[in-house]
């Protein structure tokens, strides 16, 4: 067997894997809502957000808001730690576009959050349209003193898509924006969605071949859900969104982790959303079904992420 990283048993080079590589020990997220808008919904690009998007702004399952962020972090490294007793944190920002305001504020939640005991790094979720020159300086000094990732929402490269969702940006606008940080040696996760309306496997694959070619460090594969009271369900109702069903989730998966570098860190392959907002589909609440289906196909193919990846090995 010669997938390269067999050291817990998965044929991917899973986020758990690669934080116990780099801190030899359990790190969980505690995932952090910060109190920002989104440029997609306050006016400052467009309005309504992404047409996907929960009132939450995918934070469903962050903090509260109105606490601080000492606060939140009490609250919910708490609740973490019933499952792991001596683990350690990354503070993760989760909820709207977390650098969508001046850099002061910023400031002042971001090293909060650093302050907190056991805190090891920072994992702040933005849009590709949200990094001026000055917040790109201070994540800059940031990834000097902790250790840091910067999660972008790129969602499709297809712009029809781009469009029927509401992205309000394009893949240049991406493209960009991975460029002013991989600049500094920042950590970049790409997240991607599949099954967007009128999406088929063959644009998913092409869209995580040109994540493939990208210097990012990581990506995040979500399943679209479809949640009450999001646009989406308008969408939804004039049949543009038909819900994958698990076993096609399942094989497209595989088939885009055997595109994928093999030293890429997956952060997520699937996901689950709260279960009072689920329309569907609902076989994708049963999150560990779906992992290890996965993790089944990719035995059954005697295959692994990065079989079929044509290209370098991306920076670290």
């Amino acid at each position: 067997m010669n997938y390269p990283f067999p050291t817990d048993g998965k044929r991917y080079y899973t986020w758990n894997r690669h934080l116990r590589d780099e801190f030899g020990m359990k790190i969980f997220k505690v995932a952090l809502d910060a109190g920002f808008d989104c440029p997609n919904r306050d006016g400052t690009v467009a309005f309504g957000g992404c047409t996907f998007c929960s009132a939450a702004g995918s934070g469903d399952f962050a903090g509260d808001r109105v606490d601080s962020i000492a606060d939140q972090f009490e609250e919910r490294k708490n609740k973490m730690h019933q499952k792991w007793k001596d683990a350690k944190y990354m503070a993760y920002f989760q909820a709207y576009t977390n650098t969508h305001a001046p850099l002061p504020v910023l400031k002042e939640k971001f090293e909060a959050a650093l302050a907190v005991d056991g805190v090891m790094g920072l994992s702040i979720a933005t849009r590709p349209d949200c990094l001026p020159d000055d917040v790109v300086e201070y994540l800059a000094e940031l990834n000097q003193r902790t250790y840091l990732w910067v999660e972008l929402g790129l969602q499709t490269v297809h712009e029809r898509t781009a469009n029927l969702i509401n992205r309000a940006h394009d893949f240049s606008c991406y493209l960009e924006g991975v460029q002013k940080l991989r600049k500094h040696g920042i950590r970049v996760c790409t997240h991607i969605i599949n099954g967007l309306p009128l999406e088929d496997n063959k644009m998913m694959l092409e869209t995580v071949r040109e994540v493939a070619k990208l210097d990012v460090q990581g990506i995040k594969i979500h399943l679209l859900h479809l949640l009450k009271g999001t646009p989406m369900i308008k969408q939804y109702e004039k049949g543009l969104v038909e819900f994958m069903n698990k076993d096609d989730y399942i094989g497209l998966v595989v088939d885009q982790l055997e595109l994928l570098p093999p030293k890429m860190v997956i952060h997520r392959i699937t996901g689950d959303g709260p279960i009072n907002l689920m329309i569907g589909p609902m076989w994708s609440v049963n999150k560990w079904d779906v992992l290890n289906g996965i993790d089944a196909e990719l035995e059954r193919r005697e295959s692994w992420q990065g079989k079929y990846f044509e290209g370098s090995v991306i920076s670290t």
